[in-house]
């Protein structure tokens, strides 16, 4: 009797000890993911910053585009023949010198 008592009382220790490390997982778990979700917040919060950022500066450019398209004299005037457009140049000219690109 007194064996079975003493296994008992292991049993008993053993299942206390093993709820305790359980118990442990559970808050570290826990604690993982709310250091996890304060991150996303910050991480979204930024996101959502530089949405707004690049947002304005989209309005800022198309307003640039809309206000410059009446004055533009590239739009306004006929394309050219396609001959000056894939006329040869010289590697040292740089595509932007053509007068079709200077207002």
């Amino acid at each position: 009797d007194s064996s079975d008592d003493m296994r008992k009382v292991q049993r008993r220790e053993k299942n206390r000890i093993a709820a305790q490390k359980s118990r442990l997982r559970q808050t570290q778990k826990a604690d993982t993911l709310h250091l996890e979700s304060e991150d996303l917040e910050r991480q979204n919060a930024a996101l959502r910053r530089e949405i707004k950022q690049l947002t304005e500066e989209m309005k800022h450019f198309a307003s640039m585009l809309s206000s410059h398209e009446p004055l533009c004299s590239i739009l306004t005037s006929p394309p050219p023949p396609p001959e000056v457009l894939y006329a040869t140049h010289s590697f040292h000219q740089p595509h932007i010198s053509s007068p079709r690109f200077q207002h």
